[in-house]
């Protein structure tokens, strides 16, 4: 097994220590969690951000690497849960990972000079 699905295994097993089976059975189930964990999300980087001395006129912060890391994992976490939610396995996410970043590739080649949501229908 490799790591990245050993985390997506890791992640199951606590999702269900706290009591959430993953994928949902019905869609207004999947449509709350995906809420939830973004949410979460949406938490933690703003945790993220104070790590960072992201106030100028602040003399007294300073950069938190580690924190940082934490948070990062903490994203992880929440982004692994959401993967999980729409039913997709480490290697699902790996997909459309390589397929999505052929695209951003092919966009950055063409210039991205027009907007165009059908080019990643295919992921």
């Amino acid at each position: 097994m490799d790591k990245f699905e050993e985390i997506f295994k890791m992640q199951d097993a606590l999702n269900r220590r706290i009591g959430v089976a993953l994928p949902p059975p019905t869609e207004e189930e999947k449509a709350k969690w995906v809420l939830n964990y973004t949410r979460a999300m949406q938490q933690e980087i703003a945790e993220l951000i104070d790590s960072v001395p992201w106030k100028w006129w602040a003399k007294y912060q300073k950069f938190d690497e580690q924190n940082a890391r934490v948070e990062v994992v903490d994203l992880f976490h929440f982004l692994i849960s959401i993967a999980q939610t729409l039913g997709m396995s480490a290697d699902d996410v790996f997909q459309a990972y390589v397929k999505k970043n052929q695209v951003n590739i092919q966009r950055q080649e063409s210039g991205y000079v027009k907007k165009d949501e059908s080019d990643s229908r295919h992921i």
